[in-house]
């Protein structure tokens, strides 16, 4: 499979670890967007804009990028990954591609046109699709309107599962809060007794195909609705199995920040011409892309996907999703050939992507700052140091240099990313294991990092 045309220019290395400095300056200064998901004539009230943590100047970890390293033999390259691919932790079967950033170049490959079961590594495609479809500084909105009787409330959801159900925010950083909802809606000095949740903004199945009966609801995964408070956890920093309603766990938590937290709180619509009460809005759409990659968060990688979904007129549901993400990319260039996509997380098993596709997503995110990515790029995890590698690669000398997302399902294990050489080459890789054996969770995840340490350590010209 070839990559897709685009104009081909080589990062600065040490504009890789620069890139969270300005997706981070991006969401500060990112306008306002967005529909209102009640669809009232009547005008909302003025959104609070979160306020982002303080941005500040890392510490480069890589050297500057001179623009002449040399450039991988892709023989000498071969033969240093042969051993270490054909690790028994493994199972027996690597799927990958190497590709060399400056030039497009494949330098490895390796059964890479095979589609596979990609596990969370299918958050890349979500992730490109939203930068390349969603409007630019986009912010979810959540939003309370009067009910239809006297007393009642509805809070309706946007589609921002972000919402902290407390003051002080939650796992995501710069999101709304409920106890800010909460307080403009006392302002207004309407009494409350009840309140309804209205989550039409999302439709279908709260459930994607493929995924498993303890999947939903666990620890990594929720059912996917339209209102959500913390990622559909039972608090803001919650890490045990997330709730079954998360829609109706955020009106109990807008009941608890309005003083009444006895009011009945069921499901409903708000009603047509409803006044606006109250409305906050998440960080721009950006950020949140960077911290489901960063995270891997599953129920965040499911809200943005339905964005997607409705930036291309299609239902936001499951089925609209999968097929906006995949239109998106197409139009974009790339190659779909036998790709099925069924959600936005990877969490279901009926996903199948190539590591040419995986590769050929990260190469376009890498390889022009013109081009959609730059969240992608500054959302992935950093070897050693955070997000879903923060205990991986331990004192390997790729800490650091390592920047991949992770996908993990049973007998699969996947790591997709790129990497600096030795040299000071820059490389995309894209690596399934998809016959991982039984119970090999961990030795996988141990087995590929020393793939991508002895891709770090190359000194392969």
């Amino acid at each position: 499979m070839t990559a897709p045309v685009y104009r081909r220019r080589r990062i600065a290395v040490g504009a890789l670890v620069l890139l969270l400095v300005a997706a981070a300056t991006f969401a500060v200064i990112g306008l306002v967007g967005g529909t209102d998901p009640g669809g009232s004539t009547t005008p909302a009230p003025v959104a609070r804009t979160p306020q982002l943590p303080p941005v500040v100047d890392p510490t480069p970890v890589l050297a500057a990028d001179a623009g002449a390293e040399p450039v991988p033999d892709p023989a000498l390259l071969a033969g240093m990954l042969a051993p270490e691919l054909s690790d028994p932790r493994l199972g027996g079967r690597v799927n990958g591609r190497v590709v060399d950033v400056a030039t497009g170049d494949v330098l490895f490959e390796q059964s890479a046109d095979r589609a596979v079961m990609p596990a969370s590594t299918a958050k890349l495609a979500t992730a490109l699709a939203v930068e390349s479809a969603v409007p630019a500084g986009l912010r979810l909105s959540t939003i309370v309107r009067t009910g239809a009787v006297p007393g009642q409330i509805v809070l309706v959801g946007g589609g921002d599962p972000t919402l902290s159900s407390a003051a002080e925010g939650n796992t995501y950083p710069g999101s709304a809060t409920v106890a800010d909802l909460a307080a403009q809606v006392a302002a207004g000095g309407l009494p409350v007794s009840a309140i309804l949740v209205d989550s039409t903004r999302f439709s279908g199945p709260t459930t994607g195909p493929g995924w498993g009966q303890g999947d939903v609801p666990s620890r990594y995964a929720a059912p996917i609705m339209a209102t959500m408070v913390d990622g559909g956890r039972f608090g803001p920093v919650d890490d045990g199995v997330r709730s079954g309603e998360p829609d109706l766990e955020a009106g109990r938590a807008l009941a608890a920040a309005l003083g009444v937290p006895t009011a009945p709180v069921s499901a409903g619509t708000a009603p047509p011409g409803a006044t606006a009460l109250a409305e906050v809005r998440s960080a721009p759409v950006e950020r949140l892309v960077e911290q489901m990659l960063s995270l891997s968060d599953n129920v965040l990688a499911e809200a943005l996907a339905r964005q997607v979904a409705l930036a291309a007129g299609q239902a936001a549901s499951f089925d609209g999703a999968a097929a906006a993400v995949r239109s998106t990319l197409e139009q974009a260039g790339f190659d779909l050939t036998g790709a099925v996509l069924v959600d936005g997380s990877g969490l279901s098993t009926a996903n199948r992507l190539s590591p040419a596709l995986l590769g050929d997503i990260l190469l376009a995110a890498a390889g022009d700052p013109g081009s959609p990515g730059r969240a992608l790029m500054a959302g992935l995890p950093v070897a050693a140091y955070d997000g879903t590698l923060i205990e991986r690669f331990g004192e390997s000398a790729a800490g650091g240099v390592v920047r991949a997302k992770t996908g993990t399902l049973d007998g699969v294990s996947a790591l997709a990313g790129v990497v600096e050489t030795a040299d000071g080459r820059l490389l995309v890789f894209a690596l399934v294991a998809d016959q991982v054996p039984l119970g090999g969770r961990f030795p996988a995840e141990a087995a590929l990092d020393e793939v991508a340490t002895a891709m770090a350590g190359c000194g392969c010209s």
